[in-house]
């Protein structure tokens, strides 16, 4: 059962060229160490984190109606979620855009979603090269998965976006290059430099950020892969 653990009423920056609002559900599959939404990700915070209901979530939506113009379903991993698709469209019967933000672990759902003409945009955030997907996401995880999520999406049926955080001491310039060489070609790949906040694992509190310097290498190293490639 989908529980909401936090709403972003209005952001301009989630959802390319709208006015959208985000909803965060509760609940991952994955355990990134260097994960800062650990209330929405490891059980013995989420049932302490304060829940939106749905009816409340609903009401919202109905009274931002000529406001908004979409709405970004994220997480922790909606995925998860087998009720996703009911929720969802609930959502479109108010007439907005939707916005899936995955980590591309579960393809069937992924493409249910797109089937049913439920989403009109995704965002994957690919954790790391293949050979480091495991020791990445804290986790097991069939890489086939992840391979079957990026050719659904890169099939070009909704419009879509790849990202990577950049996490020192996992990821680097090396690893990065072999993403863009995994993904390509592809419209957009948006690159993210890891910022200590409260990260799952407190390990990565401490850690620093990659210069802009080297983001700025690793970018000029890959664009030639991307329609788009750009540093958030």
């Amino acid at each position: 059962m989908i529980k909401i653990g936090g709403l972003q009423k209005t952001t301009f920056i989630d959802y390319p060229g709208k006015l959208a609002c985000t909803v965060f559900l509760c609940g991952c599959n994955f355990r990134c160490p260097f994960c800062y939404s650990g209330e929405l990700v490891l059980p013995e915070k989420i049932k302490n984190q304060p829940e939106i209901t749905k009816k409340e979530f609903f009401n919202f939506l109905k009274k931002r109606k000529k406001l908004l113009e979409a709405i970004v379903v994220c997480g922790g991993e909606p995925t998860i979620n087998k009720d996703l698709p009911d929720f969802i469209r609930e959502i479109k019967e108010f007439g907005y855009l939707v916005k899936l933000d995955t980590n591309g672990s579960d393809p069937e759902m992924l493409q249910k979603l797109i089937d049913e003409k439920l989403i009109d945009y995704a965002a994957m955030d690919i954790k790391a090269s293949k050979e480091k997907y495991e020791r990445t996401i804290g986790t097991k995880i069939d890489i086939k998965k992840i391979e079957k999520s990026v050719n659904i999406l890169k099939k070009g049926i909704i419009g879509y976006e790849f990202r990577t955080t950049v996490v020192p001491g996992i990821i680097d310039k090396n690893d990065i290059f072999k993403i863009a060489k995994w993904l390509s070609p592809a419209p957009r790949y948006f690159l993210q430099n890891f910022k200590a906040e409260k990260t799952i694992d407190p390990k990565f509190e401490k850690e620093k950020s990659y210069s802009d310097e080297y983001m700025k290498e690793i970018k000029k190293i890959v664009q030639p892969y991307f329609k788009e490639c750009e540093i958030r």
